[in-house]
């Protein structure tokens, strides 16, 4: 990556902007991924991949700074694909973006590099939260083209700091982060079929209107899709699907 902030003629120009490679196998999830990341100021998508292969292609021809990896890609795990980057010489950083919680695949994530892991599923000052933080983390440490020697202890801390601390994500007012996954984990279940606001409710132990701000947030985040269901008499009453595959 070239030294940002210099022209052809030495004068001091705009930073050069973080090029991300989206890397997700679901259409609709790398769609949300990609418009995520070129909502954040001083990111640019490179590219999106949905396939191993597809991503390795990307790479050998386009300059990348970071990957959002899907761990889980219809030709080979994406820990697979790290490894085989990392054969290759490639030392582009890496965050890992998936559902699976599983403690091994995170160690094994962090040994290779992995500079952050995203739960799925996610909403947008999530993403935007850790990619500040991760920014912060480059300009910090000289990937951004600055940097030099680090004068104590407490300056590596610091630098440090900005990805292994990160802050709590942000959700709308009157929201909570657990009862979110809880809602989340009830739609994803239901599958085809999906949920009403009424038998999320039941579920999740929360009264109907609670239950519909969480359905509602989930379809503004493209998760889900809301549909009218008939059959009833009066109004008809929303039909909740889960959109994505994770």
């Amino acid at each position: 990556m070239k030294p940002p902030g210099r022209t052809p003629d030495g004068a001091t120009g705009p930073p050069q902007a973080i090029r991300v490679l989206v890397v997700e196998d679901d259409p609709v999830a790398a769609d949300a991924h990609a418009t995520y990341v070129g909502r954040v100021p001083g990111f640019e998508v490179a590219g999106v991949a949905h396939t191993r292969a597809e991503a390795a292609r990307a790479l050998d021809r386009t300059p990348v700074d970071l990957i959002l990896l899907d761990l889980y890609l219809p030709d080979g795990h994406g820990l697979a694909l790290l490894r085989a980057l990392r054969g290759a010489g490639h030392s582009v950083d890496v965050f890992a973006v998936t559902s699976a919680r599983d403690l091994t695949v995170v160690r094994e994530g962090v040994v290779l590099g992995v500079v952050q892991h995203v739960l799925k599923p996610f909403t947008f000052p999530t993403l935007r939260d850790r990619l500040r933080q991760y920014a912060e983390f480059r300009q910090s440490t000289g990937g951004d083209g600055g940097g030099g020697e680090a004068g104590s202890q407490a300056e590596v801390d610091r630098a440090l700091s900005a990805l292994r601390a990160p802050q709590p994500a942000t959700l709308p007012k009157g929201l909570a982060a657990a009862t979110l996954e809880t809602v989340t984990a009830a739609l994803r279940d239901a599958g085809e079929e999906g949920l009403t606001a009424a038998a999320a409710a039941e579920q999740v132990g929360v009264n109907r209107i609670t239950a519909r701000r969480y359905l509602e947030h989930l379809v503004t985040a493209g998760r889900a899709e809301r549909r009218p269901q008939y059959g009833q008499v009066g109004r008809p009453e929303f039909c909740y699907r889960w959109l994505t595959r994770y």
